[in-house]
């Protein structure tokens, strides 16, 4: 179900702009608009979920597939042999700024681990 005010909903069915670069029945990927890296994409479900807190049993598929693709992605961006960082943000205390379920798929320089 889209959430009518979620640019990321608006994103996935045409409503709003973005530089897409993947998009099938479950699926919509596209660069980040403020990247942290040369590769930032966003992959994001066409339905509504809102973090991970709400997914449930029936969306392991979907969350398999978003990984899948990632790994796809990184492959056809160049940054597969180098490595890459998948992250999903949970709330607004870890990050999450747009409330619909996203893995960030970022690459394409080093990036340090740290906790601040």
């Amino acid at each position: 179900m889209e959430s009518s005010n979620c640019i990321f909903c608006k994103i996935a069915s045409g409503q709003s702009s973005a530089a897409i670069i993947y998009h099938d029945e479950n699926l919509t990927a596209f660069h980040d608009i403020h990247p942290v890296a040369p590769v930032h994409i966003l992959i994001i479900p066409n339905r509504h979920i809102e973090s991970v807190n709400s997914v449930t049993a029936a969306d392991e598929a979907l969350l398999g597939s978003m990984i899948s693709l990632a790994s796809r992605l990184a492959t056809e961006h160049g940054v597969d042999k180098t490595g890459y960082r998948l992250v999903m943000n949970t709330g607004p205390h870890a990050g999450q700024s747009v409330f619909h379920l996203h893995l960030h798929l970022l690459g394409g320089r080093h990036l340090p681990f740290r906790f601040e």
